[in-house]
């Protein structure tokens, strides 16, 4: 046997192979991987060859089926003829069927930023996180503005996609950062802000605000939240950062609105903090601000009607009744709704969210409702005139013990309310409740101004008094003394 032949002999047993196999390797010149042959037959019948044609119909129409919905309708459709197991096999076939005959899918092409050209903004809803306020739910959105060169991003805190949020947060990035991008892009806002009744309006006002700031608009396509993209995934990883900062925080609960604030702002700078060597780069390029701030607030002017009512932004709103056939300059914030009178602001109102709300004030009507007592069962915004839920209580316990004058024993206790503070009367209400004071001699007007005249100290709902029991009764439970009647 020759050198070579003992030599290949060794390496085939060192590699585990009988030598007649490594020699037709050697002979052949290939790679054990490229002398293998392609599988062209199946190893088993094919389910799915009778409906296949039923299937790429179906998928041809509809390229948005998944394979798991048309394999619940065969399965509907031709009882038992289908095992559940099969469905992965239909998921490989239509896998497969729709990389190489199906439709063409959409491209997303990488865009290389340049630094100083361009800010994204949206909003975004943060309800999911399950954030409360003083233990109540806090469903609210954050307006989210992002340079996507410096990835340096900024949110300001709202409740709806209006303009007034859209102008407060935008304009509260680019003061914080301290210049303007060329250009400005955002989604199609302009129908979903004020309906398609006001987009001209919207338009235009969103116009004077870019060209306050020098900024050129953008808006992306219809239906292509894609083309914001920065900002869409800025959004998810946002909220996954403010996820991971509830949990370190042990509590999604807040005491006040703006501790929240604050823990957003905080949890902002941090993630800026990363991006400070870009940001620095970034900010040769952005345009100087100008000398201030454009006003956010959108003005109306309403008149207010015989109810003592204005309707602002398709809401409601009382205002005191001596405005009424007045003409008033309603200015609508982010937040709040300030109603001006003759150069004075004579209102200042928490703007409500949506439309078709309403906000009536027992104070503003309370004079003429205790002439009018009458006009109180069937008043169309009653329910606002209950400011606790035990003014409630009181409404519904004098309907029960006096019902022909329930509506003026309870109008003379909510004047009282306007009077002498609605607190104060809240808690001498409590006091009556839970002494049972619930007939109409004791539980009227006459009976709260008592308690508040005489200046006694309600204790707090958390004070709960419990008697001392002595040990000794244990004692003679244990020593048999006390006798147990049958």
């Amino acid at each position: 046997m020759s050198k070579i032949e003992k030599n290949q002999e060794l390496a085939a047993a060192k590699a585990g192979m009988d030598p007649k196999t490594a020699l037709k390797y050697l002979s052949d010149g290939r790679l054990p991987s490229e002398m293998q042959k392609d599988r062209t037959w199946r190893t088993r019948p094919d389910a799915f060859q009778k409906v296949w044609e039923e299937i790429r119909e179906m998928v041809t129409a509809n390229p948005g089926l998944e394979a798991k919905t048309l394999f619940e309708a065969l399965q509907r459709k031709y009882p038992g003829e289908f095992a559940d197991g099969q469905l992965r096999t239909l998921q490989r076939r239509l896998k497969q069927w729709r990389a190489t005959e199906g439709p063409e899918r959409e491209v997303f092409f990488a865009q290389q930023h340049v630094a100083g050209r361009l800010g994204q903004s949206d909003f975004t809803h943060m309800t999911a996180l399950g954030i409360t306020i003083g233990r109540q739910s806090f469903p609210h959105m954050l307006y989210h503005f992002v340079l996507p060169y410096s990835n340096w991003e900024s949110v300001s805190l709202c409740y709806s996609e209006s303009f007034e949020s859209l102008s407060e947060g935008l304009q509260n990035a680019l003061w914080e950062l301290g210049g303007a991008p060329l250009e400005h892009r955002t989604d199609r806002m302009s129908t979903a802000v004020n309906n398609t009744s006001q987009e001209r309006e919207f338009t235009s006002r969103y116009g004077a605000l870019l060209r306050h700031y020098k900024m050129t608009g953008q808006k992306i396509q219809t239906g292509k939240p894609n083309e914001n993209g920065d900002v869409e995934q800025r959004h998810y990883r946002l909220k996954r950062a403010v996820e991971q900062a509830l949990l370190l925080r042990d509590s999604r609960d807040f005491e006040t609105v703006q501790e929240y604030k604050e823990f957003l702002r905080a949890l902002l700078v941090q993630l800026n903090a990363g991006r400070r060597e870009r940001l620095r780069v970034e900010m040769q390029y952005l345009r100087p601000l100008p000398g201030g701030r454009l006003e956010s607030i959108k003005r109306e002017r309403v008149r207010v009607d015989s109810g003592s009512l204005i309707y602002v932004d398709r809401n409601t709103y009382s205002v005191h009744s001596r405005l009424i056939g007045e003409k008033v300059e309603a200015r609508i914030g982010v937040e709040q709704i300030e109603v001006w009178y003759g150069g004075q602001q004579v209102e200042h109102l928490p703007r409500l969210r949506g439309r078709g709300k309403h906000r009536v004030d027992y104070r503003h009507i309370i004079d003429w409702l205790v002439r009018k007592p009458g006009a109180f069962s069937n008043y169309r915004y009653r329910e606002d005139l209950f400011p606790t839920s035990r003014f409630r209580m009181v409404w519904d316990a004098l309907c029960e013990a006096a019902p022909l004058r329930a509506n003026k024993r309870y109008l003379e206790i909510l004047e009282l309310a306007a009077k002498e503070g609605e607190a104060r009367v809240d808690e001498a209400l409590r006091s009556l409740l839970e002494q049972g004071e619930m007939g109409e001699g004791k539980l009227n007007a006459d009976a709260v101004a008592g308690i508040l005249a005489a200046g006694a100290t309600v204790p707090p709902v958390t004070v709960v008094e419990v008697t001392e029991v002595s040990l000794a009764a244990f004692d003679q439970l244990l020593d048999g003394s006390t006798e147990v009647v049958q």
